[in-house]
């Protein structure tokens, strides 16, 4: 709560207007019972009348009808004036508490995006989602209705007990009476409640988790006919949900009734004593009548007060998970003392780098291979031989275990991070594309990326022949995730904001996998122009798009067998040659003779979709 409640400190003057607009509002809850027991005491049985508003009576007019008139007309301007005081606190904290979840919201998104890649990994899309959304709307309860609120049950507990105090100490104390059973209630509503509401904050972020990731995956669902089986794994999800929201139900529908059933308790004995005391002219009517009203004002900020632990329990769980998620700091961060990143190409160093994602699990082996600046490097490997993870390593996105990685003679995790990452270009065979227009997903928020620049860059990778083609060309809409465009045109729009970023270092991870041959052709002097002069990584399994590059690295389950260039490899006919036989030869005859176990695992580890004969051969 200590922690929550930072967030309201820069709207502070405005939660002090909302309390000091409370305290009226509050004040002016408990004048209504006094007005009225003011005009029964004076005017309607006036026995044994007690003036409890000494100035008031003195302004009162002693005939009945006028006297009671103004009686009427003042208690109309308490409501009216609360009405007022009540909306004007209302707003305020409103506004307050909006304030605070957009700042908490900001934070929140600004720190997803500097945590590792690792930790995405690990956590479910939709449970970041939550944290965003539903967890900060729960905030936003407490905050705009809840904190204030209480404070203002609190105030209206006290005014309402101060008055009876002054009316009458004896039937104040048997309304105080059942307070500790209300509290025992309240302790056991408590326990319940609280378990339930964590339940609860685990199972919304399951049911986001779980939509999350099969409407992405909605093809495949549909192509393997596995809706049946989605609509069973849900049901259950949706029922764990259901279950925790039944036992906070189960616990709400117990505790009103007590505490209900406690106030009208509290109130016949009210009525039992207050009767005979009036009976032995101890008390008179109105004050009766007065208790009565006050006790109604009495039990409506504890059942309030109770309706606010509601809000405070779900808050304090999701509360819980946001700061967990705002406590998880970064492992891969710059160093506190940078130096600027070199214009123009640079050289790669790998130095006898182990990495595992997991445990010891390796992934790359003692690899160790050196780029000049301006070369080209192939990566080369079955699936899981590590080549993405070397692209993945260069742009610190994970920290190797042991050895190093090297850019300029100088480690990656000495460059400032934003410095790193800003001269890489990157095109994936999974490309991602962002809701706007082509022209902003080129440019990617880049200002310094001019429109003659983006066109350009388009042109080169014949992105411009079906850009022109769209209904707004440049402008033209691009929905979620590219829906609409082929994977070739998104591969294409790739290509084409590597090359307006005008990198020092390109990688190039399976780039023209979704490409067909032609377009491949087409794109190949283009991709010759945007190496030339920066040292490139290329990964790839179609050999037809490496074989002009510099060196060649052939991996084998996270280890190097082999480099050098195309025709050394060739020579040594090793895994590199099994693997070119097997794309451009009689697959019977390439797989027909493999020279040893070893070799035989890299080739049929080795098969892709992505091998295509007639690719390979143009």
């Amino acid at each position: 709560m200590k922690r929550l409640l930072t967030y309201m400190k820069p709207y502070r003057a405005v939660v002090v207007a909302s309390l000091a607009l409370l305290l009226i509002d509050s004040g002016l809850q408990i004048a209504g019972p006094l007005l009225t027991k003011l005009a029964i005491d004076r005017y309607l049985v006036p026995n044994n009348h007690v003036p409890i508003l000494p100035f008031l009576d003195k302004w009162l007019s002693h005939d009945a009808w006028i006297g009671l008139t103004q009686l009427s007309l003042l208690y109309l301007g308490v409501v009216v004036l609360g009405f007022f005081f009540d909306f004007g606190q209302t707003y305020l904290m409103q506004w307050t508490g909006q304030r605070a979840m957009f700042d908490l919201r900001r934070q929140l998104v600004a720190h997803l995006q500097t945590l590792d890649v690792a930790y995405f990994d690990k956590n479910p899309v939709g449970r970041l989602v939550t944290r965003v959304t539903t967890d900060v709307d729960v905030l936003n309860d407490l905050f705009a209705s809840g904190l204030v609120t209480i404070v203002g049950d609190i105030l209206m507990l006290t005014f309402v007990i101060g008055a009876m105090l002054r009316l009458s100490p004896g039937m104040t104390g048997l309304m105080l009476a059942v307070m500790p059973v209300v509290v025992l209630v309240t302790i056991q509503f408590r326990r319940t409640a609280s378990q339930s509401y964590r339940r609860i904050r685990v199972a919304i972020a399951r049911i986001n988790a779980y939509l999350q990731e099969h409407i992405a995956g909605i093809a495949v669902l549909q192509l393997f006919n596995r809706e049946q089986k989605s609509k069973e794994e849900f049901e259950d999800i949706n029922r764990a949900h259901m279950l925790a929201f039944k036992d906070s139900i189960t616990a709400y529908g117990w505790f009103y009734p007590v505490v209900e059933f406690l106030g009208m308790l509290a109130l016949g004995l009210l009525l039992a004593y207050g009767g005979f005391r009036i009976r032995q002219g101890a008390l008179t009517l109105g004050v009766l009548v007065a208790f009565f009203q006050y006790g109604l004002r009495f039990f409506r900020p504890i059942q309030d007060l109770s309706e606010k632990y509601n809000i405070l329990q779900g808050a304090m769980a999701a509360s819980e998970r946001i700061f967990k998620l705002l406590d998880t700091h970064p492992s891969i961060v710059s160093p506190a003392a940078t130096t600027p990143f070199p214009e123009g190409a640079v050289d790669v160093e790998f130095d006898h780098v182990w990495f595992a994602y997991n445990g010891e699990d390796w992934v790359l082996k003692d690899v160790s291979f050196t780029v000049e600046p301006g070369q080209s490097i192939a990566l080369v490997g079955h699936t899981g031989s590590g080549k993405t993870t070397i692209t993945n390593l260069l742009m610190r996105f994970y920290d190797v275990q042991k050895g190093r990685v090297l850019l300029d003679g100088v480690d990656v995790r000495e460059w400032d991070l934003r410095s790193l990452r800003e001269n890489f270009a990157v095109v994936l065979q999974d490309v991602f594309l962002f809701t706007g227009s082509v022209e902003s997903n080129i440019r990617l928020g880049r200002n310094d990326i001019s429109d003659e620049r983006v066109r350009w860059a388009a042109t080169e990778v014949r992105a411009d022949n079906f850009i022109a083609r769209m209904p707004h060309e440049y402008q033209s809409e691009v929905r979620e995730r590219g829906a609409g465009l082929s994977v070739g045109q998104k591969q294409l729009i790739s290509f084409a904001r590597a090359l307006a970023f005008d990198p020092s270092l390109l990688i190039l991870d399976e780039a023209t996998s979704s490409i067909d041959t032609e377009t491949e052709q087409l794109i190949q002097q283009a991709i010759a122009r945007v190496m030339s002069n920066r040292t490139s990584v290329i990964v790839a399994h179609r050999l037809s798009t490496i074989q002009r590059a510099d060196n060649i690295i052939v991996l084998h389950h996270g280890e190097i067998r082999e480099q050098g260039s195309h025709q050394d490899l060739l020579a040594l006919r090793g895994l590199y040659w099994r693997l070119y036989k097997l794309q451009y030869s009689d697959p019977t005859r390439a797989t027909a003779e493999p020279e040893s176990e070893e070799e035989e695992q890299f080739v049929y580890r080795g098969r892709s979709p992505s091998f295509s004969f007639s690719e390979g051969m143009g």
